[in-house]
């Protein structure tokens, strides 16, 4: 089985929805994925996903079927020190990490103050427990850090959603600190993650990422990939800080 995790195209906050470079970035993944053997196509409720899978369930005759749990992850506010408001879980400033041991572990993080308390792992237990509950159904069930196979297929299965809820499935599947990702891992504008399963011993799968965040599709194309989700190289830069 094949999971790909796609990132909405450029997006428009404001309308929650896509830029124009966003709406030529869609067109040029749907490209790329008419060439996929789809099974079916989960998307995300708000407006930037959904435009973003529109133009593939079109090029593939799918339906979108849409899951509340794969909108965005911004839900889960937390409070730091370095903000007089409640902000999303990720984009912490390098020097806040360094003060929370354990942060990277994949057990250890849900022990940080920040994280304790808010409702982060609470959510990220929600969200988590859902993919669950939809991998179960194609017949791959949780046990431990792998999963039991109860019906082996080749099934690919697309999910379009947010860079943040993104890292929150990877950090499920492969057994890391959602921090591991979101602090390190840019997933660029309509970015494809895949994910597949590995049954080396029957009836037991892994879970293995063969590319994180690919926009070969743009590249081939000459469209340069969209800044979003990015902060700036050099502290100079006229580019993103904060």
């Amino acid at each position: 089985m094949r999971l790909i995790i796609i990132r909405h195209g450029d997006p428009d906050y404001s309308i929650d929805g896509l830029t124009e470079k966003g709406k030529t970035e869609v067109e040029l993944l749907a490209k790329k994925m008419a060439k996929e053997d789809i099974t079916a196509i989960y998307c995300s409720p708000l407006g930037r996903a959904q435009l973003t899978a529109a133009p593939t369930a079109k090029a593939k005759g799918l339906r979108i079927q849409t899951l509340d749990w794969l909108r965005e992850f911004d839900y889960a506010a937390i409070k730091v020190p370095y903000c007089d408001k409640p902000k999303c879980p990720w984009d912490l400033l390098p020097e806040f990490v360094d003060s929370q041991p354990g942060i990277y572990s994949p057990t250890d993080w849900v022990n940080c103050d920040f994280i304790k308390n808010s409702k982060v792992h609470e959510c990220y237990n929600d969200v988590t427990g859902k993919l669950d509950e939809l991998l179960a159904s194609y017949g791959y069930l949780r046990c431990g850090n792998n999963y039991r196979v109860t019906k082996a297929n080749h099934d690919t299965v697309v999910l379009v959603c947010h860079f943040g809820l993104t890292a929150v499935l990877l950090s499920h599947l492969l057994n890391c600190s959602p921090y591991s990702i979101w602090q390190h891992v840019v997933c660029a504008p309509t970015s494809v993650t895949t994910v597949y399963t590995e049954e080396r011993r029957e009836g037991i799968a892994l879970m293995r990422a063969p590319s994180i965040g690919d926009i070969s599709h743009l590249y081939a194309e000459g469209e340069p990939p969209a800044f979003a989700a990015r902060f700036c190289e050099c502290f100079s830069d006229d580019t993103r800080h904060d």
